[in-house]
């Protein structure tokens, strides 16, 4: 159904509302009041000279319907672009032309329908109308709306009045028209008494479902693209575009995602304290959201998927789609019913021309017998014709058994559709009966889920005590860190009015402090060169070994490489080596005194180990 079509349905109505005599005709005015006003609301420029000219031959007299469409189709239908009008606006104009000739609801009636709602009612009615005028609703396309407008308020549909208002004559000779509908919804028996206010949110949810094409909205927590931090929005999915709103009144909108095929959605797992998180990929960005429950990501993520793929097979509404489905399958029934009734009609053809040939034979039976009495009273005169006779009646009884044998045949092909028919109506319960064990496995999943939810809930609250009472335990600590630091400032007052021995150990360890940066880089140099040294340490030690077992008179020092040449073997009594033991207990015991850090003890090691590995690398390392 194109835009065209739209646009003539509601055009239609407000072309009758004006039409008060029901003569199919309208004056010319009223006509170009009704021109201008479409070209207004429909964005397009209004040539009041154009209609005169085309109705020129007929005066100032009324205007046929079929005289008007052409004027309509050249000069405001061909100019209409579609985006650049609200489609909405035009249906409440020719509404409001309508309503004011054919709406008359009782007004001691409770259950009678606000404007809003009418206007709603009227325009679902319209799309779901059959295109044919003037237009009416098949009682499937009512049944399935009245089932979604019962859904959004959480009721079921009372099929016993639908049944009975469908029974009427008026209705299965023509159908619902839209008044009838409007008449059926103000009894208040198909919504079985709701109040106006949840029947008004139920139409205008399937309204804003059907008619403008939202297949679904909702809160969504989205992540900021240039701050990101989380914000709470309300998003409106439509086949093609994806908008988000500060909130559900749709009044200020934030941004809009263009959906296409390059886009896509993927399912992201727990972050940032956010849970039952998505994000939409396009072509330039990637949207991260979080849902407030794995069902609402899961249909999130469905009704985007069906965006996309609306979008790819170049539909631009999801129940336009399903309009034409329904119908092919309506037309589908009817063919079937169709082609059922005239292979009723055969057999019950068959079955008369079997009765039939039945009774000429038995007619020929009794004329058989008649002639059989004739033939003994006078027998030898009525001979000849007798047997003439026989043969005709044995060419007939001939012809009625080949017929009998044919019309059997055909019993058996009629008993072998009947016996499929029945092999299939088992498949179809067979079927059922698995689609109702799906269903309860599917509410046994779901109950299973709000345990493992109650269960969470249980863990969070367990958490949070526990993390009250770590709180608890770090405000004691942080005390008695506070405590210990004033402790320790007092010792050090103290310590600063020790003895002036102190000061050398205290300069000791400023230059320490200041060469710290410096032992640090030089450490990691040192580590590669003790991994290098380690290597050479090995064979030192072995070359050592040899070295200290002495020499006697007459043995020949083993030839070693040049670069043992030049090794010496100390004495252990070296008073060098024992001078520089001396002052390095010393240093040690100095900086013990002055700082129990770890931060000098690491310095002093690291350089102690620093100037033994330098002493390696040069070939001069002391042997104790």
């Amino acid at each position: 159904m194109d835009l065209r079509s739209e646009l003539l349905k509601s055009i239609w109505y407000g072309f009758t509302a004006l039409d008060l005599e029901k003569s199919g005709k309208v004056s010319k005015s009223q006509l170009k009041v009704l021109s201008h006003n479409l070209c207004t609301v429909l964005s397009i420029p209004h040539d009041p000279v154009a209609l005169e000219e085309h109705f020129r031959d007929d005066d100032d007299g009324p205007v046929s319907s079929q005289g008007y469409m052409p004027y309509l189709n050249k000069y405001i239908l061909d100019k209409v672009e579609e985006g650049c009008f609200v489609k909405e606006q035009v249906d409440e104009l020719c509404w409001t032309l309508t309503a004011k000739k054919n709406y008359k609801p009782v007004k001691d009636n409770k259950n009678v329908l606000p404007g809003k709602d009418a206007f709603h009612l009227w325009s679902l009615f319209n799309f779901l109308s059959e295109d044919k005028y003037p237009l009416v609703m098949v009682p499937d396309e009512v049944e399935y709306l009245l089932k979604k407008i019962c859904m959004a308020m959480s009721v079921e549909l009372n099929c016993v009045e639908l049944e009975d208002f469908i029974s009427q004559d008026a209705v299965q000779q023509n159908g619902f028209t839209v008044w009838s509908f409007l008449e059926m919804m103000n009894t208040g028996k198909i919504t079985r008494g709701m109040g106006q206010e949840i029947t008004s949110m139920a139409i205008e949810e399937v309204y804003r479902e059907i008619v403008a094409d939202v297949l679904k909205e909702g809160y969504l927590w989205k992540k900021s693209q240039l701050r990101r931090n989380w914000k709470e929005r309300w998003f409106t999915l439509r086949p093609i575009t994806l908008d988000y709103y500060t909130s559900e009144d749709r009044k200020e909108r934030q941004g809009s995602i263009a959906l296409d095929g390059n886009c896509c959605v993927e399912v992201l797992p727990d972050r940032d304290g956010k849970r039952c998180m998505f994000c939409l990929k396009t072509l330039s960005k990637t949207y991260e959201m979080s849902a407030s429950d794995t069902k609402q990501r899961q249909e999130w993520t469905a009704a985007i998927q069906t965006a996309i793929r609306l979008h790819t097979e170049g539909k631009t509404s999801l129940h336009k789609d399903l309009k034409l489905k329904r119908r092919e399958q309506r037309e589908q029934r009817e063919k079937r019913r169709l082609a059922k009734e005239q292979e009723q009609q055969r057999f019950q053809a068959l079955q008369e021309e079997k009765e039939r040939k039945l009774a000429e034979l038995e007619l020929l039976k009794e004329a058989q017998r008649q002639a059989q009495a004739l033939l003994e009273q006078d027998e030898m005169r009525r001979r000849q014709h007798h047997e003439e006779m026989q043969q005709a009646l044995e060419v007939q009884l001939r012809e009625a058994k080949e017929s009998r044998a044919t019309m059997q045949a055909e019993m058996v092909l009629k008993e072998e559709e009947a016996e499929r028919q029945r092999k299939r109506i088992k498949e179809l319960e067979e079927m059922q009966t698995s689609l109702e064990e799906a269903l309860q496995q599917e509410i046994k999943a779901r109950q299973d889920e709000e345990v493992f939810r109650y269960a969470q809930t249980g863990l969070l609250s367990e958490e949070e005590d526990k993390m009250k009472a770590l709180m608890t335990l770090q405000e004691e600590q942080e005390e008695y860190i506070l405590k210990t630091q004033r402790e320790k400032q007092e010792l050090r007052q103290e310590m600063e009015n020790k003895s002036r021995a102190l000061e050398e150990a205290q300069k000791q360890l400023e230059e320490v402090r200041a060469n710290r940066y410096r032992v640090d880089q030089d450490v990691v140099a040192a580590q590669r060169k003790l991994r290098q040294a380690s290597t050479n340490v090995k064979h030192w030690n072995v070359q050592m070994n040899r070295l200290m077992r002495p020499i006697g008179p007459g043995e020949k020092r083993p030839s070693g490489g040049g670069s043992f040449s030049s090794f010496q073997i100390p004495s252990q009594r070296d008073p060098g080596l024992r001078l520089r033991q001396r002052s390095e207990e010393q240093d040690e015991e100095s900086k013990e005194n002055v700082d129990n850090s770890s931060s000098a003890e690491s310095g002093c090691e690291r350089e102690r180990v620093e100037r033994r590995l330098s002493q390696a690398s040069n070939g001069d390392m002391d042997i104790p």
